[in-house]
This record gives C-alpha cells, sequence and structure tokens, in this order.
C-alpha cells in the first residue's frame, strides 16, 4: 500500500482535514463549522476544549472516505489561523475559550505598549505591528482582567500547538507562529526575553521553538486511541494556515503570489528580504517565516479582517432564503447569492461597502473601523449589496497589493487563487479586474490540510522536497484583466478611500458609545 499523510488545519470558520498518498492524490476529505462567540463587542472566541474533539472526529471521517488503514499513515501535520491563543494549565486543560484572530478587546494594552516600550522599538525587533493583536496582548488582557486564569497558564498556545500538545504531550512552536505571538525577533529567531519581561509576561509559558519541518514527536497511546491512528506515528512541527495552503497550491520559489478568501482576505509573497520587511511598506504588513526553509525564508501577507466572511455574513444574516432552497434542493446558498450579484454591473451602480466588519488589518491597521454602505438607494437589491461586498474585498486587498508594487518587491504571475470564495468565478473576476493582473485557480481546492499532508511527508523524509507540490499542482480557469475594468474600478476605489478617511474620526467616536454601554 502507498505510505499516506494526514493534515488537519484549524481555521477561523471551521476545521478541515484530508488524507494525501505518496503520489498526491487526496484520498479522503472532512469539513466541520466552528461556532464562532462574539459576545461583547471587539470579541471573537472559539470553545478551544472542542478542537480536540473536531480534530479526532475530522481524522476518523477523512480515514473513513478515503478506506484508509491507520497502519498506511506515516505522518502527520497541523496548522492553524493566526493570531490566535489557547491557554492550558498544566494537565494540558484549556483555560478559558480560544481568542481567534479577529479578536481585539485588548486595546488598551496596545497603547500601552506604543507609550511605554515604543512602536518603533518594538517594530525594529519584530517587523510587525501590535495592531495585529499578537498573543502578547492578549495575555496582559488576562494578567489584567482574569488574574486567576493567568496564573494558572502553563503555556501558551496556538490551537495548532495545541493539537500537537493533545497529539505528542509536547508543547511546541513553529517558527511561522511566533511573529503573531509578539516579542519575536525575526532577525535572530528568538522571542525578546527582556520585552516580555517588562510587560510582566514570564518566558517560561511559550512552548519550544522549532522549525516547521521538524518532526518533534509522535502519537502516543491516548490520542491513538481518540483519533483512530497508531501511536509513534511522526509528527510534523507545523505551519499557519495560510503557508499551508500556499505550499499546497505550489508556492515554494521567491516571487510566488497566491491568495485566499478565507475567513479573512489575504495573499502573500513568497521572498527573502529582511530589507523589505523593516521598510515604511514592510510596516504596514504582516510578516513571518514561510514553511519552505523556514529558517531563512519569508512570505509577507497583507489582509482584510472579513473576506470569505463577509460573504458567510450576508448569507447568514441576510441570506435566509437562499438557506432554505439550498436545504431543500441541495443548491449552494453562497451560489444562489453569486447568481443575484452577476446581474450587477462593475460598480454595484454606485453602492460602495467598507468591508471591516471586525476592525481592519493592513495597510490601515484600525481595529476601531466597522462596516459601512455608502450610496443605498431604492434601485438596489440583495444583489448589489453581495457584489459591492465582493467588489470591497478586493478594494482592501488592493490596497496593500499596490503599495507592494510600489516598493519593488519581485512578484511572480499569474496570481493564484486557493480556498474559500476563490471558487466564485464572479469573485475571481472582480480581483482580476481590481488588481489589473493575471489569475488562474488552483484546480484541487483542498486548501491547508493538503499543505500540511505535504509537509508531514516532507518532515518525514518520505517526499523528497516541497518541490512535490509544483510536480503534482494543476491551474485551471486562467483570467486577464480588463483594462476598461480597472480603469473603472479605480475610480470607485477612490471613492473607496475617501470614504474611509471621512468616517475614520467617526469610527473612534462610534467605539467610545459601544464601550459605555
Amino acid at each position: 500500500m502507498a505510505h499516506c499523510f494526514i493534515g488537519v488545519d484549524l481555521g477561523t470558520g471551521g476545521a478541515k482535514a484530508a488524507v494525501i498518498n505518496d503520489q498526491g492524490e487526496t484520498l479522503g476529505y472532512a469539513f466541520e463549522e466552528f461556532t464562532i462567540f462574539t459576545e461583547k463587542p471587539g470579541w471573537s472566541e472559539h470553545e478551544a476544549s472542542a478542537y480536540w474533539d473536531i480534530t479526532c472526529r475530522l481524522i476518523r471521517e477523512s480515514m473513513l472516505k478515503g478506506n484508509v488503514d491507520p497502519r498506511d499513515v506515516k505522518g502527520i501535520a497541523i496548522s492553524s489561523a493566526l493570531p490566535a491563543l489557547v491557554m492550558v494549565d498544566r494537565n494540558h486543560n484549556p483555560l478559558q475559550r480560544s481568542y481567534n484572530l479577529m479578536d481585539r478587546r485588548a486595546t488598551e494594552e496596545v497603547t500601552w505598549l506604543k507609550e511605554n516600550l515604543g512602536e518603533k522599538e518594538i517594530f525594529n525587533i519584530t517587523a510587525n505591528r501590535l495592531e495585529d493583536h499578537p498573543s502578547w496582548v492578549n495575555l496582559m488582557w488576562e494578567k489584567k482582567h482574569r488574574p486567576e486564569t493567568f496564573g494558572r497558564i502553563f503555556k501558551a498556545l496556538t490551537p495548532d500547538g495545541y493539537i500537537t500538545l493533545k497529539l505528542t504531550g509536547k508543547a511546541v512552536m513553529h517558527y511561522s507562529a511566533a511573529p503573531f505571538v509578539g516579542a519575536f525577533n525575526l532577525k535572530t529567531m528568538h522571542f525578546d526575553t527582556g520585552m516580555l519581561e517588562r510587560t510582566g509576561i514570564d518566558p517560561a509559558i511559550l512552548p519550544e521553538l522549532h522549525s516547521c519541518e521538524e518532526v518533534i514527536g509522535e502519537i502516543t497511546p491516548q490520542a491513538a486511541a481518540a483519533t483512530g491512528l497508531l501511536a509513534g506515528i511522526p509528527v510534523a512541527c507545523g505551519q499557519v494556515d495560510c503557508n499551508a495552503s500556499w505550499v499546497g497550491a505550489g508556492a515554494i520559489s521567491e516571487g510566488d503570489l497566491q491568495s485566499n478568501l478565507g475567513t479573512v482576505g489575504n495573499f502573500g509573497i513568497v521572498h527573502k528580504s529582511q530589507e523589505f520587511i523593516y521598510s515604511p511598506i514592510g510596516y504596514l504588513m504582516i510578516n513571518f517565516p514561510y514553511t519552505v526553509d523556514s529558517k531563512n525564508t519569508l512570505v509577507t501577507v497583507p489582509t482584510t479582517m472579513t473576506g470569505g466572511q463577509s460573504l458567510r455574513f450576508l448569507r447568514d444574516t441576510f441570506g435566509q432564503a437562499e438557506m432554505e432552497v439550498e436545504k431543500q434542493l441541495g443548491v449552494s446558498a453562497y451560489d444562489l447569492l453569486t447568481m443575484q450579484a452577476e446581474k450587477v454591473p462593475i460598480g454595484s451602480e454606485g453602492l460602495v461597502v467598507l468591508p471591516f466588519l471586525m476592525g481592519e488589518r493592513t495597510p490601515i491597521w484600525d481595529a476601531q473601523a466597522r462596516g459601512v454602505i455608502f450610496g443605498l438607494s431604492l434601485q438596489h437589491g440583495k444583489g448589489h449589496v453581495v457584489r459591492a461586498m465582493m467588489e470591497s474585498v478586493a478594494y482592501a486587498m488592493y490596497d496593500s497589493f499596490r503599495l507592494i508594487k510600489e516598493a519593488g518587491l519581485k512578484v511572480n504571475f499569474p496570481m493564484v487563487l486557493n480556498e474559500g470564495g476563490a471558487v466564485s468565478r464572479l469573485w475571481r473576476k472582480i480581483i482580476s479586474d481590481v488588481f489589473n493582473v493575471p489569475i488562474a485557480l488552483v484546480k484541487r481546492r483542498v486548501g491547508a490540510p493538503y499543505g500540511d499532508g505535504i509537509l508531514a511527508g516532507v518532515a518525514t523524509g518520505a517526499f523528497k522536497g516541497f518541490g512535490v507540490a509544483k510536480d503534482w499542482v494543476e491551474y485551471v480557469e486562467p483570467m486577464e484583466p480588463s483594462a476598461e475594468n480597472h480603469a473603472r474600478y479605480m475610480e470607485y476605489f477612490g471613492v473607496y478611500k475617501s470614504i474611509y478617511e471621512h468616517v475614520k474620526p467617526d469610527f473612534q467616536s462610534l467605539a467610545k458609545l459601544r464601550e459605555s454601554n
């Protein structure tokens, strides 16, 4: 029998698992949505204890679907969406719900760090901004608001690190996760213990750092019983979820450009330029180690907070009719919403959205920003709102892309679209025209767990290297941008930018009103 490898990805909207063989074929796949708790303004959480239960179910389901014998599984790797935080006690039990990447409660801690440690000093060490709410600020929030919980923390983990702990009994962290913790020096590849200690965070609660590609342990008998796997299977250290997705879709060389429209909307450019990440443009982006040669390779990842999540919001809030049709006829509610949007012309007939449903990341870094629908009139219907939301996510990502182009970072085309909303041909066309670049779609859209499976194969030595991803990938449905459409979109993009500048002060006022309730 062929050797098999399992990948599991813990996203923001849900978890996925896949089993691949040593020929790059996906044998089994499973998915389960997460409940996202947003009970207070700025809060966004998962039930941390559910991560393990869901992971066990998905591993069993993907193996069952693929008719995979546990004896044929030769490695496993886990990824997760970051920044996110799981705090565990000495018995490896979660102490609270986990923070996911949309959580923005620690605004006072961000302000304190800027005023007392200095924004410039922090960036000069980390090459990242505090507004991304690394786990560092969440730990400071816990120390202030839930000191009893904080005092019981054994390790502060990522979601994938928590699953790796449950699998192996070892608390570890891969290099690609470390910048999302904060106080991580991207030049030395170590946490800055002095910086942590100045904020009352004991560096001992952070797990050991390892390369993504390193085998860090084996599945324990207890984990084997829970997952249906065999004890002794090697476990790779893991990777951040976007890296997993892009590795699986063949991004292994400097300049490779890929995009996801999962919960967030982002794209990544692989490179090795320390000069860029510490530049003024790099200061506006998110920068961290890439999985391929993770000690030496970087990826810059501009991100809008609610990419695919914006369409999920529209579906869940305004798409009851479409969801009922899906239930009765099996036609995707997303497809039904997209069909309505396809009838609407470019620019959504004067409807412009700011898609900042949970604040915004690059390049504006505004945790208080919120969604705006501008220009709404009686002529607009549901299809207009759906298309305007798609266009706004494209504007939000393009806002960063244009700056990176100006900085001269090497970019290889086509732009490859991968997970989530990328399945929508309409959305891909909007992105191609807004960015004014050729794009292609990955034919096999298993996504992050497929890349995790490849990582497991590389880590165990079963695959000769990450080049197998390029050998196995196939790109389909290429699109070329329309110069006419791009020009029209740039007019709307100007309005999009102007709206934000006009309402930016009002976001601050609104935040104060929210907090006073």
